[in-house]
This record gives C-alpha cells, sequence and structure tokens, in this order.
C-alpha cells in the first residue's frame, strides 16, 4: 500500500502541497502573540508557585514556634521532676499537657536510649522505640530538633518537634510535641483556590491586553508592507505613512528614501539606456551582446542587415540558433572565455560575400564575475576588394614598367657599342640610364615579390616545415657578403644549431638579406653587423644589429610602409627603393610572426624577427 501511494502521482502531488502549505509563514500578530502571552502567564504561575511555597513556609513556621515554645514549657516541667526522682510522674505530665481532647496536641517524653516514658495519646509501654525518629537524633546532637512526617499512628501528616533536657551539658530526656497539618493544609487549600481564580482572571485580561498590544504592533507593518508590494509594483511615487513607534517610523523613512533614489536611478539608468539604444542604431559598425550562456541580450540595426537576422526574434536565443556561422561562433566561445579584447577577422557566405573585422570585449558584473560579450563588427568587405584592385594595379604596372626598363637597357647596350661621338658625354649619359634602369628594375621586383606574398599568404598557398636557423642565416650572409666587404665590413652571426622554427626557407633568407643589406647601406664603412637568433619559450628572435645613422622616433612607427622613407636624398643617393622592410615585414607576417625595430639615432639599429616556435 506504502509503495502504490509513492507511485500514485495524485498521492504524491497532494504531499507537495501539504509541504508547501507547512511552509508558508505565518502572520506577525500570530508570532507575537502567543509571546506577549504566554510571558505573563509565565510570570503569574511563577509568582503563584512562590507565594504558595512563601506561605507553607510561614505557617508551618508559625506551628513550628508554637510547638517549640510548648516543648521548651515541658522541658522545664520534664527537668524538675528529673530532678525529684520521679520519673513515674512523666507519664502523668504528658497527659495532662497534651489535651487529647482540645488541639489534638501531642506530648511525648523519651529516654537518651529511645525508650518512651511517657506519651499524651499512647500507653508508654506499648511504644516502640523512638531512637531513629529523626528529631529526637537532632535534639540528641544539637538540643533541637524538628520533622514532617506521615504519622501511622494517627494516620495524618504531623509536624514534630522534639527538646533536649540536659544535666550538665548531657542529654536525660527529650521532649517532643507533635501536631497534625490537617487544618494548615486546608486553609492553604481555600488560599490556593482563591489564588486560581484570580490567576485565571489576570490570564484572560493578558489575553485581551495581548492582542490589542499585538494588532497595534502588527497594523502598521501591515501598512508599510502593502505599499513595499506597490513599490515593488513600480509605485515609486508613493510614501509610507508614519507610524506612531520611533523605530517604525525611522524604517518607513528609510523605504521612503529607497523608493525616491530608486526611482531617481531608474530614470537615469532609462534615460542612459535611450542614449544608448540611440548610440546603437545610429552605428554604421554592427553591434550585438550575449551572456555568459551565449544567449543574445541585443542587436542594433546594423548588425543585424551584416548577419541577416531579425532582431525581435533573436532576442533570448542562443547564438548557434541563429547565426550558423562556425567562425563567428568559435569567436565568440573565445571572446567568453578571455579577459583580454579578441579580434578577429572571417568572412560569411552571403550571397554577395561578407569580409567582417570582428572586436569583442567579456563583459562582468558587480563583482567581477564574467557575465557575457559584446561584439562589434566592422565590414571590410569594401576595404578588401579595394586592397585586391591596388594590389592587382601595383602588378599590372610592375609588368608594364618591365619592358621599357629592358629598352633602356637594350639602348646603353647600343650607345656602349659606340652610337655616339663624344666617348665621355655618351658614357656619362650612359651611367645614369643604367643606374635608372637599375633602379626602376628592382622597384619592379620588390612589387612583384610584395604581390606574390600577399597573394600567397591569403591563398594559404605557402609552405612552411620545422628546420634549423643557422643554415638559412648562413647563406643570406654569404649572398650579402659581396657589398659588405666593398664597404670594409663584417657581418658576425650567433646562433645556436639547435635552434629551430618552422620556416620557408627562401622567404626567411630573403629577409634575412634584406635587413642586412639595409644595415650595409646606412652604416658606415669599416663597421660591424651583427646577426643573433636565439630561441625562447614561445618565439625565437632573428636579430640584426647595425652601427649606422639610426632612426629618429618619430619615424619609428611607419618604417615598415611601401616606400616610407626616412632620408629621400640619401636613400636614392645609395640605390633604396622603400620596399625592402615592406618586404621584411609580409613575410615576418607569412610565418605568423613580426617585425619589430629598436633604434637611436648616432648609435645603430636592431631589427629583429620573431617567429613562433
Amino acid at each position: 500500500m506504502d509503495d502504490w501511494h509513492r507511485r500514485n502521482p495524485y498521492f504524491r502531488q497532494s504531499s507537495i502541497i501539504h509541504h508547501q502549505l507547512s511552509m508558508v509563514p505565518k502572520k506577525l500578530i500570530w508570532q507575537l502573540y502567543p509571546g506577549f502571552l504566554v510571558v505573563p502567564l509565565v510570570g503569574m504561575i511563577a509568582v503563584t508557585a512562590y507565594c504558595s511555597h512563601y506561605f507553607r513556609r510561614a505557617h508551618y513556621g508559625q506551628v513550628r514556634d508554637e510547638l517549640s515554645r510548648l516543648a521548651e514549657f515541658a522541658a522545664d516541667e520534664v527537668h524538675l521532676i528529673l530532678a525529684a526522682d520521679g520519673a513515674d510522674r512523666l507519664d502523668r505530665l504528658c497527659k495532662q499537657l497534651g489535651r487529647p481532647g482540645g488541639d489534638q496536641i501531642r506530648l511525648s517524653i523519651i529516654d537518651p536510649t529511645g525508650r518512651v516514658l511517657g506519651d499524651s495519646h499512647e500507653d508508654p509501654a506499648s511504644m516502640e522505640n523512638h531512637a531513629g525518629r529523626p528529631e529526637i537524633r537532632e535534639a540528641r546532637q544539637n538540643g533541637g530538633g524538628s520533622s514532617i512526617r506521615f504519622s501511622p499512628t494517627l494516620e495524618t501528616q504531623m509536624m514534630y518537634v522534639a527538646v533536649a533536657v540536659k544535666e550538665q551539658d548531657t542529654p536525660v530526656a527529650v521532649v517532643r510535641v507533635a501536631s497534625p497539618l490537617t487544618e494548615i493544609d486546608h486553609v492553604l487549600r481555600g488560599m490556593y483556590l482563591h489564588m486560581v481564580w484570580a490567576g485565571a482572571i489576570v490570564a484572560v485580561a493578558a489575553a485581551l491586553l495581548s492582542l490589542w498590544i499585538s494588532r497595534g504592533i502588527s497594523r502598521p507593518i501591515v501598512a508599510i508592507q502593502q505599499v513595499a508590494e506597490r513599490f515593488a509594483g513600480g509605485q515609486l511615487d508613493l510614501r509610507v505613512p508614519m507610524p506612531p513607534s520611533a523605530e517604525l517610523a525611522a524604517l518607513a523613512r528609510s523605504l521612503n528614501q529607497m523608493a525616491a533614489q530608486l526611482g531617481e536611478r531608474i530614470a537615469t539608468i532609462t534615460e542612459q539606456r535611450n542614449k544608448l539604444d540611440a548610440v546603437l542604431s545610429s552605428m554604421a559598425e554592427g553591434v550585438f551582446a550575449v551572456d555568459d550562456r551565449s544567449r543574445i541580450v541585443s542587436v542594433n540595426p546594423a548588425a543585424s542587415g551584416l548577419l541577416g537576422v531579425d532582431p525581435v526574434r533573436a532576442q533570448g536565443r542562443l547564438l548557434e540558433e541563429v547565426i550558423r556561422n562556425v567562425d563567428l561562433q568559435q569567436f565568440v566561445r573565445q571572446t567568453l572565455a578571455g579577459v583580454q579584447p579578441a579580434e578577429s577577422d572571417i568572412s560569411l557566405p552571403l550571397p554577395d560575400g561578407r569580409d567582417l573585422s570582428l572586436q569583442g570585449a567579456a563583459l562582468t558584473d558587480a563583482r567581477g564575475r564574467p557575465s557575457g560579450a559584446v561584439i562589434v563588427l566592422n565590414d571590410m568587405t569594401r576595404i578588401r576588394r579595394l586592397e585586391t584592385v591596388r594590389r592587382d594595379f601595383v602588378a599590372n604596372v610592375s609588368h608594364e614598367l618591365k619592358t621599357p626598363v629592358t629598352s633602356i637597357q637594350g639602348f646603353v647596350e647600343a650607345l656602349t657599342d659606340g652610337g655616339v661621338k663624344d666617348p665621355t658625354q655618351v658614357e656619362r649619359y650612359l651611367d645614369i640610364i643604367s643606374r635608372q634602369a637599375t633602379r626602376l628594375n628592382a622597384i619592379i621586383d620588390d612589387l612583384l615579390a610584395l604581390s606574390r606574398l600577399e597573394e600567397a599568404g591569403e591563398r594559404r598557398t605557402l609552405t612552411f616545415g620545422v628546420g634549423p636557423i643557422q643554415p638559412v642565416l648562413e647563406e643570406a650572409i654569404r649572398l650579402s657578403g659581396i657589398k659588405a666587404q666593398e664597404k670594409k665590413m663584417t657581418v658576425a652571426l650567433t646562433c645556436a644549431p639547435d635552434v629551430e622554427a618552422r620556416i620557408n626557407p627562401p622567404l626567411l633568407e630573403q629577409a634575412v638579406m634584406n635587413l642586412i643589406d639595409n644595415a650595409v647601406k646606412y652604416s658606415p664603412e669599416g663597421s660591424r653587423i651583427r646577426v643573433e637568433a636565439a630561441a625562447g619559450d614561445r618565439e625565437v628572435t632573428i636579430a640584426v644589429a647595425d652601427e649606422g645613422y639610426g632612426i629618429a622616433a618619430e619615424h619609428l612607427p611607419r618604417i615598415f610602409e611601401r616606400f616610407y622613407v626616412v632620408d629621400k636624398s640619401r636613400s636614392r643617393k645609395l640605390g633604396g627603393t622603400g620596399l625592402g622592410l615592406a618586404i621584411v615585414k609580409h613575410i615576418a607576417q607569412a610565418h605568423g610572426g613580426r617585425v619589430t625595430v629598436e633604434s637611436t639615432p648616432g648609435s645603430g639599429s636592431t631589427f629583429a624577427l620573431h617567429l613562433p616556435a
């Protein structure tokens, strides 16, 4: 049957409802009222118990004093009789003083051995030994004693008082006086009855007074609760009425201040939200936000257009349900997992194709815990297309320039064969034409190299493999050695044989050659060039340091731009094209690395390639 109850859904539902009802909090009045009622009742019961105990002790003490006086009087008589050797008169004395028909006072005389010498109610000869009675023992030891116990002879509760009769500090007899407590108990029962009736009246009055006090306390609290519930409903313009008590009045003032402050803050937040909505709506960049579970919180119109989603339908849904792009989903997950702003580029497979630049930042709550992320989308489609057009243009112009350069070189050869009469003039012209043709050819070669690097990087057609760095650096130094020897310069290499990286050897060789050639061009004769390679925890660094003229700080941010030269006259004189460092940068990027420069005017420069280990 128990198993059936547990399996029965109706029974389970009833149990749940019963449990919920048992957990419903009680009203304040029913929490205050029992306390207000119990406290006076407990106090009244305690006072009644104390008074009862006090009255009983007082009456018992009064009876004990009367019995003590009677016992002392009888002890004096006993002492005189014993002094006159009239021990046989003791029983008559007990019969005379005990008054068995009057006050029910019982008088007994006991010798030190416990034998009864006289008794007002019984024949001493027929009575048992009283040496074990507590009041008798106490009287023999201390001169007097008392006790209250049930008397089997008289079948009632009795009080016994005993006084020792001494001769030279030695007890010779004990006088015991006893009286029944029946009359005292009757008086006390009447008193207790009056106290019970008085207590009942006080209890009813306390109950009514407690109920009135409890209602007086709970009524303003209920009023405060009702206003607080209306606060929670958004009616922050209401105010709590001031109750009479100081504590509740302070609570009411606090609630009113809280409502006023909440109203101001909500108005401020609403205004800021409206401004933020206006800003997001007017932004050309797309912006959307997700919570820590990748649920979409908001999408501005630009992001809606870029991603092709409905902002209303996307609200509250998972990102994977709304945007089915693996790269974007992965970027959002990385942003949620990290604390640093993230950046990335993705392509959307839309009909017209979209290239987006993503920037993401993680959001935190008031306690610093991750609460979501905001993603900014920039449409880079047009810029990327313009870059493609520009690269195509450079490639086409380079190819077009190749033909006239070849013609110029052929004409130079013709002139050299003797087509002009003045040899000095011919030689000077030929030298100029040759230098310009060589420069044009170098520019064309560099432009073509840049174009090939960018195209190969975008199509990912370059091949990379893990290999040693030292042979590549040695070959680059060997190929650049002729120009260095012409200026009487030395190139020193520092590289351990075990330094390896994931590289494309021809491209890396070209990058290092460009850096060495650059150092040879802009360094004085007889100086020294250092090529150093070292492996770190996450990257391999290849540095080329010279002792040349150096580069001013304002030029360093643009030193790797195409055709950017620090000193145009010196560059033209030395035959620079302004493309060597741009090629180095693109080669470093193709390897997944970067290139840096440190330079001080007059002290030389250090260019460094940072490649992933």
